[in-house]
């Protein structure tokens, strides 16, 4: 619902729930370069609208957040800038925010109240004006204006909107990234026998060249990351000492603390096991019924090939709370009777 202070632009945003989004993302998901296509996915998961209004519309947010379980920065309003950095659209984070802050800021009603063309419009002007493929820009147009709606203008306005310099991402093209995602580790002279076994290369951040660790064939993510005896701990408090870069609490797919998202190699990922695939819905991650879906808990997924990967900056559960896992009813004592 409007309210006095929302702008006439964060009203007509504010009419889009998440059902309305998933439309939309499946709407653009053809124009956005493939470069971009599971990440704009990952980011969208990253920061769901249903989990910001539930926080939102908390009367007692510290003791939701307390509930929920959540830990590190779940906060959009404090990463507006910084959120999408795994994007390869990241670059064009200044002209895009410009440019959207403008169609926020307009008195005067928009052309379409189709959400889909007005994301598509911005980025196709913005693209025009930079003399870059449209593509490019329709996965992170579509981030801007999801962190308007979660922050609001005055927030999105005021934040500097600068994106990263000298990322290892913007020294290279769309289509290098993406050769470089599907590729595998050579094995050696040796590396054909059955009885030698293969290590691949896991990445973690494409926008920092030693974001890497090793894995055994068939190993877990959080299991393979240990053997990355560098200080994470003071880069994220979630994150233990001698237990790498992914943070882990339980290993057994209860606490919810090692998701990941899948940016590349997510066919080279065992599939989820049917308790993997209950609990990130029970966690709020993701909802779907896919083998290999882009968003995995570390502890249980095994990899096969070389794969690159994003560590969320927070995670807690709250699947319950927005409706997105049921847990399965419990059959009465007198049906239990009733059948013997």
């Amino acid at each position: 619902m409007s309210t006095n202070s929302e702008t006439l632009f964060e009203a007509f945003l504010n009419q889009h729930d998440s059902e309305a989004w998933s439309k939309v993302l499946t709407e653009l998901s053809p124009y956005i370069h493939k470069v971009d296509g599971t990440a704009t996915q990952i980011w969208f998961a990253f920061f769901p609208i249903a989990f910001q209004r539930l926080l939102a519309q908390a009367e007692d947010r510290e003791r939701v957040i307390k509930e929920l379980l959540l830990k590190g920065n779940f906060e959009l309003k404090d990463q507006i800038d910084s959120s999408h950095r795994f994007l390869y659209g990241h670059r064009f984070c200044p002209e895009v925010k410009k440019a959207v802050t403008e169609q926020a800021a307009s008195t005067r009603p928009p052309e379409t109240l189709d959400l889909t063309a007005m994301i598509r419009k911005i980025a196709s002007e913005t693209a025009t004006r930079l003399k870059v493929e449209e593509s490019l820009l329709t996965g992170i147009t579509a981030v801007a204006f999801m962190t308007l709606q979660q922050v609001g203008f005055e927030a999105f306005k005021a934040s500097p909107g600068r994106a990263d310099a000298n990322r290892p991402m913007d020294r290279k093209t769309p289509d290098q990234i993406l050769k470089e995602r599907a590729k595998d580790d050579k094995q050696g002279f040796f590396g054909f026998l059955k009885s030698v076994d293969k290590v691949w290369t896991v990445t973690f951040n494409e926008n920092d060249e030693g974001a890497k660790f090793k894995l055994i064939n068939g190993q877990d993510l959080a299991m393979a990351a240990t053997s990355d005896p560098r200080d994470y701990k003071s880069l994220d408090s979630r994150c233990k000492e001698g237990e790498g870069p992914i943070p882990v609490e339980c290993r057994t797919a209860a606490c919810g603390t090692c998701w990941v998202g899948v940016i590349g190699g997510a066919e080279k990922l065992a599939e989820a096991t049917p308790r993997e695939k209950r609990k990130i819905k029970e966690f709020g991650y993701i909802c779907t019924d896919d083998p290999k879906p882009i968003i995995r808990l570390a502890c249980m997924t095994q990899a096969f090939g070389a794969v690159s990967i994003v560590i969320p900056p927070w995670n807690g559960v709250f699947g319950r709370r927005i409706g997105m896992y049921k847990p399965p009813a419990i059959e009465s004592e007198k049906s239990k009777t009733a059948h013997g």
